[in-house]
């Protein structure tokens, strides 16, 4: 049985986009994992513990932060991370 996801974006938009899930990865071999810290208090003690654990596996890790977890992540920022990343796992924390 199939169910019916809603996914909603916190960015405010007044009508959200449908956007299509991107195919999950099969392997992390050769890839870039990129590791995004919202600012958020702890968000990198356990972005630290992900690095660890991808490390000792040979994943190619790239850290990234943004400047406050109160607004989207800069332009720049996010540019930066497509073109250097692969994979990019958020640290969400409280």
């Amino acid at each position: 049985m199939k169910r019916n996801s809603v996914l909603l974006d916190p960015t405010s938009e007044r009508a959200s986009a449908k956007r299509p899930r991107l195919a999950r990865v099969s392997t992390l071999d050769g890839l870039t994992v990129g590791l995004l810290d919202i600012s958020k208090a702890r968000g990198d003690v356990f972005l630290d513990r992900i690095e660890e654990r991808f490390k000792e596996q040979g994943v190619t890790v790239k850290r990234f932060a943004k400047p406050t977890f109160t607004r989207v992540a800069p332009l720049d920022l996010r540019k930066l991370i497509a073109t250097q990343c692969h994979v990019i796992i958020e640290a969400l924390a409280d």
